[in-house]
């Protein structure tokens, strides 16, 4: 189905049918601040499986960031971070910025991999803000790509409706989306990387 959400004051309705979908083990495509996404619930191992199949890789092998409602679910996910990345975290998020940092034991069990490291992310979107907060837990996360040989993003929610009918639960539709991906900054070493300059800026 095709759900549409009101951008800046989401419906409490529609973003509870949206929760138990991903409850349900449920694959969805939704807003961020950058681009439209795929996911599901991160302690939902079938819901991952589909994601990754979706995608065409391997669970154990995928790039999925975590979207979070705050920095508090970091210590769920993450090794304890240097005062300097914290302080640089809460100056930058909620936006269009993606953190890799060091993971602690329970993400490679989530992936069933040995991942080191894990991407976070806390956008500021308010519809999958929302749907975080009443979820109670982090989603995954995973850019649609398009076909096309220029536009890298697909950025109209009918047409990606149009697309994944048939292999997502919910697509929902927050209005057109972004086709400028987020800044990835890796902070596993002892400098912080910029691995990728996307709409964050520092």
């Amino acid at each position: 189905m095709i759900l549409k959400i009101h951008p800046e004051n989401p419906g409490q309705r529609q973003i509870r049918i949206v929760t138990e979908c991903l409850n349900d083990g449920g694959v969805i495509i939704y807003p961020t601040d950058t681009i439209y996404a795929l996911g599901c619930d991160v302690f939902h191992s079938r819901a991952i499986d589909r994601v990754a199949q979706i995608k065409g890789i391997k669970k154990e092998k995928a790039n999925f960031s975590l979207l979070c409602h705050d920095l508090s679910q970091l210590s769920d996910f993450t090794r304890p971070i240097s005062n300097e990345v914290f302080k640089l975290m809460k100056s930058t998020l909620p936006g269009p910025f993606t953190y890799i940092l060091n993971a602690n034991n329970n993400v490679p069990k989530l992936f069933q991999s040995k991942k080191k490291t894990v991407g976070i992310r806390v956008p500021n979107n308010n519809i999958v803000s929302e749907i975080i907060k009443e979820l109670g837990n982090p989603i995954i996360s995973t850019s649609i790509h398009d076909e096309d040989e220029i536009l890298e993003y697909t950025t109209d929610p009918e047409l990606i409706y149009e697309k994944y009918r048939n292999i997502v639960d919910i697509v929902i539709d927050g209005g057109f989306g972004d086709n400028e991906p987020s800044t990835i900054l890796d902070c596993t070493g002892d400098e912080v990387l910029i691995l990728r300059e996307g709409k964050g800026k520092l």
